[in-house]
């Protein structure tokens, strides 16, 4: 006997699916399956739920619409294509247990840093192809909701995997190629009955940082639900540990909720004394946000406090965005995070602190031509007291005036004009006239290794078109500041010799660290080839969140956020 149509036990939950997706109809007679199959068949053909990337046409225009860049529509295709057109996310009873469950995920996907506008199924009917309103057919309506979950649930798996935009618009030039993933696979996974939750994390970054992230935005979102921006007094001047400051009971209250001040420390929240306890919260704020932690509340620091938390949890998304561009590590890598002007160089392909060698770095300007660009090359070979071959460009603007008002400037310097290309090009007399060749870029200029060089007693290289790499510096000093974009674009690091014990650890020979400062302070120019290219990946994040619980945020040095605000077509949060 054929089993009745009889109330779902996910009654509460299925109505509201039902209310949302039209599946008011999937409890149907059984010989009227084959018209819902065909119903499907025609819904997938006709529709073109995957030409706007984000799901609806731009309101701006910012976030410009591209044709399906990721195949969605015939995975769209294929998905109904294996299941022979039946529905995916209704049976004899109504929804299925998983369609109740992935629409709540839709509903509530801000947890992963997207809005649920993208993905529920109403919202992208305006741009799908599909008729605005159900159609009347009980056949047509059933095959509609289905065809409209599957290609919300097929969006959120991209977008989830693969990050909403292609890397290269917001200026990642990583050039990594990513492994194969089927997207109808995975969504079949989740209509089927394995967890529709589990199956989301499995399609996700495995890196260990993002679930910090997603964490973090989850405690972040809260913060900003609950306590809205915080009002704190512009100080007069700085305010120092013992002064009186009108807004400490407020900024005791911000610090408390932001976890940088323990609830039951000091005294009474309505006192107006910075005390010893409030200067040492308001130093760990400031090194959580990369500024110079003496707990002085200064105008930089209090540009920082008056930040409100959703703009904090708009910050964690974007960064949530870049992770999801990022290739699954098959080797260890070498990461620089730009805004972060830290470098982490990896023992495993598991991203965890214990496995990391980290150091502080000196990146580009923030002058557009001066910035450190975003890209992935692989370092295959180190040079001991290298030769600074100096860019045609910075000895146009910022040498050859000297040079032509003083010819000695070049002995001072230790600079040398020479003609070809190798380390072993004779230097030329600093005539007129190969002044003049020089600055017609027939010649070039370089400066001798030693102590004094641009690039310290060692680079690292990793050839690419930007002619970027690693290298030491005579400026240490510059170390010391908080905010260290300095460079012409390539990356100045503080501790060369522990980089170039970690990059020669395979290398022939025995680079013990001794050996190592006596190449740096030898007599000869000496390259020495890594036995396996490292893959090195400068990257672009405002936000790390640590294994201790921290959460770092970074400026937006490069205006990097601001840019894929927008092509995400994204409002800006203020």
């Amino acid at each position: 006997m054929r089993k009745s149509c009889r109330a779902s036990r996910f009654a509460t939950a299925a109505a509201a699916v039902a209310l949302l997706v039209g599946f008011g109809d999937a409890c149907a007679r059984e010989e009227d399956l084959s018209a819902v199959r065909a119903a499907i068949a025609s819904a997938v053909a006709q529709t073109h739920a995957f030409e706007c990337p984000r799901g609806r046409v731009p309101q701006s225009g910012r976030a410009r619409c591209v044709r399906d860049p990721r195949g969605l529509q015939e995975a769209l295709q294929s998905l109904y294509s294996r299941s022979a057109d039946s529905p995916l996310w209704s049976g004899e009873d109504g929804p299925t247990p998983q369609a109740v469950e992935l629409l709540a995920a839709l509903r509530a996907v801000d947890t992963y840093g997207l809005r649920p506008e993208d993905y529920v199924p109403q919202a992208t009917a305006q741009v799908s192809g599909m008729p605005e309103t159900p159609p009347r057919d009980a056949a047509a309506r059933r095959a509609w909701s289905d065809v409209e979950l599957s290609a919300a649930a097929l969006r959120l798996v991209s977008d989830l995997h693969f990050g909403r935009i292609e890397p290269q618009q917001a200026g990642f030039q990583l050039d990594t190629p990513r492994q194969p993933f089927d997207l109808a696979a995975a969504v079949q996974r989740l209509a089927g009955a394995e967890g529709v939750a589990r199956v989301l994390e499995s399609v996700e970054p495995q890196f260990y940082h993002y679930k910090l992230l997603e964490i973090a935005l989850r405690r972040y979102r809260g913060l900003a639900q609950r306590t809205g921006p915080t009002v704190l007094p512009a100080p007069r001047k700085s305010v120092r540990l013992g002064d009186t400051y009108a807004g400490a009971p407020a900024l005791r209250r911000l610090l408390t909720a932001v976890g940088d001040l323990p609830a039951a420390s000091g005294p009474g929240s309505s006192d107006l004394v910075v005390d010893a306890a409030l200067a040492s919260a308001i130093a760990r704020f400031q090194t959580r946000h990369g500024l110079n932690p003496d707990g002085v509340l200064g105008k930089t620091t209090y540009a920082a406090l008056a930040i409100p938390p959703a703009q904090r949890v708009r910050q964690i998304e974007l960064t949530l965005e870049r992770w999801r561009w990022l290739p699954a590590f098959d080797t260890p890598p070498i990461i620089v995070n730009i805004p972060e002007f830290r470098l982490f160089a990896f023992q495993s392909t598991a991203d965890r602190k214990a496995s990391i060698l980290q150091m502080d770095v000196i990146v580009g300007k923030s002058y557009r031509r001066f910035q450190t660009p975003v890209f992935a090359a692989d370092m295959k070979y180190v040079v001991f007291r290298p030769y600074w071959d100096i860019p045609y460009s910075i000895m146009l603007r910022e040498m050859l005036p000297r040079i032509r008002a003083n010819p000695a400037y070049l002995a001072q310097q230790h600079l040398e004009i020479v003609a070809g290309q190798t380390d072993a090009a004779r230097p030329l007399p600093p005539t007129s006239s190969n002044i003049e060749l020089l600055a017609a870029g027939k010649l070039r200029l370089r400066q001798q290794p030693g102590a004094d060089n641009a690039l310290g007693l060692i680079k690292f290289m990793l050839p690419n078109h930007y002619n970027v790499y690693l290298h030491a510096t005579p400026a240490h000093n510059l170390f010391k500041e908080s905010r260290r974009a300095f460079s012409h674009g390539c990356i100045r690091v503080s501790d060369p010799v522990a980089l170039a014990e970690h990059v020669l650890r395979n290398a022939a020979g025995e680079w013990t660290r001794e050996r190592i400062q006596a190449a740096m302070s030898g007599s000869t120019t000496q390259r020495t080839n890594l036995v396996k290219p490292i893959r090195v990946m400068i990257l672009y994040g405002t936000v790390l969140a640590t294994e201790s619980g921290d959460v770092l945020f970074f400026d937006d040095i490069y205006g990097g956020d601001r840019k894929l605000e927008a092509l995400l077509g994204l409002t800006p949060v203020t």
